[in-house]
């Protein structure tokens, strides 16, 4: 598994004054130490972190553990892909990718290490239940994710005009098989570094924007259906609102 953990979390001040965003406590417990409970249950051994903020506490924190570190020392000016990247001579098997500011169930996991497919990316499709929680107008910070007569992703990650264009929300947890590897590397590779992606440039591409050009040009991108089972903490107002809730997971 490789986690991306760069991120300064500056939504989260000021929790992540001192640490990455990955090591703000819920349900008194780093996210980070959640997601990679996960990992040891199912027997997850070869796990990668990419660093960047605040890293050396990071790498403090997980002293105890046998993990591989890669670090993306241009955190502050680049986004998720280009964290991801920092990675790529870890990619020699099957890999699952896991943003570090998501906490969920074992079973979400599960479902997505069971997935065949070349490239599987996890979908909830009760989505709108915690969206609920966090705000008062999903639809303001949700985005499309379309599936295709064949059952496989058509579109994600551009602004929705209604409900009808979100057949689940993507969490931020995908696979891509070992024999696809070569496929999703060298096109990445390929992409014109001067051009802008939904405008944003190269070093800042979302990953949603990435997965959306492999759709179009160079595979078939499966979902994974879960139907809830798992949180984002993007905000200190999440945090609020999940305590308000008495939210678990």
């Amino acid at each position: 598994m490789i986690v991306l953990a760069a991120g300064e979390g500056t939504r989260l001040r000021p929790y992540t004054l001192d640490k990455p965003k990955c090591m703000v406590e819920f349900n008194k417990k780093p996210m980070i130490d959640h997601l990679l409970d996960n990992c040891k249950a199912l027997g997850l051994t070869n796990v990668i972190i990419v660093t960047g903020y605040k890293e050396d506490v990071l790498k403090a924190h997980l002293s105890n553990q046998n993990l591989t570190y890669c670090s993306n020392s241009n955190y502050n000016v680049s986004n998720m892909v280009s964290s991801l990247f920092c990675a790529q001579n870890e990619m020699t098997e099957d890999i699952i990718i896991s943003y570090s500011d998501i906490i969920y169930k074992k079973s979400v996991l599960e479902e997505l290490i069971q997935s065949k497919s070349d490239f599987s990316v996890v979908v909830d499709k009760n989505w709108k239940d915690l969206w609920s929680i966090r705000m008062e107008d999903p639809l303001s910070d949700a985005e499309t994710l379309k599936i295709n007569s064949e059952g496989n992703i058509e579109e994600l990650g551009k602004k929705p005009r209604s409900y009808s264009e979100i057949e689940g929300q993507y969490i931020g947890l995908l696979k891509i098989k070992k024999n696809a590897l070569a496929k999703f590397i060298n096109y990445y590779h390929s992409l014109d570094k001067t051009a802008i992606y939904d405008g944003k440039t190269f070093d800042n591409m979302f990953m949603t924007t990435l997965i959306q050009s492999i759709i179009t040009n160079v595979m078939p991108v499966k979902p994974v259906f879960i139907k809830g089972g798992w949180l984002e903490i993007d905000s200190v107002e999440d945090l609020k609102n999940y305590e308000k809730a008495a939210m678990a997971i």
